[in-house]
């Protein structure tokens, strides 16, 4: 019976592995003091306008949501100059790539991506039957859109971008994106999924805006899981042609996201101050970890988000270095999913959280530097 019901393409595929949660760590290793930097999230945590949303909301979740979002979609059409019609919402920027999948990919289409780019993306895709065609990146671990546009042909569906990109925190520049765009057919969908906007908005002066070109085959995916603190309650969004978004629609869930979900964004995208001291506090992390990382010699990608990627030498150093950060309390994340064995990625968290790290390694790199280099 299986046989039957399920396509060969799923049978293939490989689940998503999310980072480790705070609680299994805690369950295995009997901790108390655990420091999840893995999962890129926001240390330090919703903005209190968003909260207040959500709590004063909580008395009318007996009601359904309204499906058409109109006050979310109505704020964030006030911030991008856009029409509602140009807005689909979902539970996370993975929600809309889902939408995407069901309602453009069909099993035989080909979607174009690069090497050592985010895997959730791809699992989705294959999920409905595509084939993904991988370019490879450049020395520097940025897409190499010379190498994805020689790539291109009549069984290209859609072309998958993940700017900046997770897990390597590097992105594509303007003028790249211009270069790419130019060899880009106007049937082939462009996939511009910018989750980590904010903070390369803030860092990168040449990052292109996919919102400011209004491609008619670009759909821009964002979300309110990173930088605004929002990852739990799942709310993502995407701006497009109508008619792309008219389509995407007719493949959603009813009511998603859901009443509470709505309310903490609107809330979310009102703390100014909040976004602005989640970005200071980001770039005093980075600085700090980056001056960890060079007086310890290891080598690590440069990066405009809130993580940075760090060469321990091989896939063995990779494993044994994530293994004892585990005991000691520290979730980072292995990127033997994402072809690099030989990197963990660190998430940036809160000063403390930071200096657990640090301590750790301390302790750490005598043996790692014995056994490794």
């Amino acid at each position: 019976m299986t046989k039957e019901l399920i396509p060969d393409y799923l049978k293939e595929l490989i689940p998503y592995q999310a980072g480790k949660p705070i609680e299994d760590l805690a369950r295995e290793k009997i901790l108390t003091r655990i420091s999840k930097l893995a999962s890129n999230e926001n240390p330090l945590g919703p903005s209190p306008q968003a909260i207040r949303e959500m709590t004063y909301h909580l008395w009318n979740v007996h009601r359904y949501p309204d499906m058409y979002s109109h006050e979310l979609k109505s704020a964030l059409a006030k911030i991008y100059k856009l029409k509602k019609e140009n807005i689909i919402l979902a539970n996370g920027s993975e929600g809309v790539i889902g939408l995407i999948a069901r309602a453009f990919v069909q099993p035989g289409d080909e979607v174009l991506t690069s090497e050592k780019t985010f895997t959730a993306g791809c699992i989705l895709f294959r999920g409905c039957g595509a084939k993904i065609i991988e370019a490879p990146m450049t020395k520097d671990y940025r897409y190499d859109v010379d190498e994805i546009a020689k790539r291109i042909n009549e069984k290209t569906k859609m072309i998958y971008i993940a700017n900046p990109n997770n897990p390597t925190g590097t992105y594509i520049r303007k003028q790249e994106f211009d270069r790419l765009m130019d060899s880009v057919p106007k049937h082939v969908l462009v996939i511009q999924d910018e989750a980590y906007y904010e903070f390369a908005q803030r860092y990168a002066p040449d990052y292109p805006d996919s919102m400011d070109y209004r491609y008619d085959n670009v759909l821009t995916l964002r979300t309110f899981s990173k930088a605004f603190g929002l990852s739990g309650i799942r709310v993502g969004y995407g701006f497009g042609h109508e008619e792309l978004i008219t389509n995407l629609h007719k493949v959603k869930l009813s009511f998603e996201p859901g009443s509470i979900a709505q309310k903490g964004a609107i809330g979310a995208l009102k703390d100014y101050s909040h976004l602005d001291r989640t970005l200071r506090s980001n770039e005093k992390r980075y600085q700090e970890l980056e001056g960890f990382l060079r007086k310890n010699n290891f080598d690590f990608i440069e990066s405009v988000t809130n993580f940075i990627c760090v060469n321990t030498g091989s896939e063995q150093a990779s494993s044994w270095l994530y293994e004892e950060l585990l005991n000691k309390g520290v979730i980072v994340r292995p990127l033997k999913a994402n072809a690099m064995p030989e990197y963990l990625r660190v998430s940036l968290g809160k000063k403390e959280e930071m200096d657990h790290f640090y301590q750790a390694m301390e302790i750490l790199l005598p043996e790692f530097n014995r056994k490794f280099r």
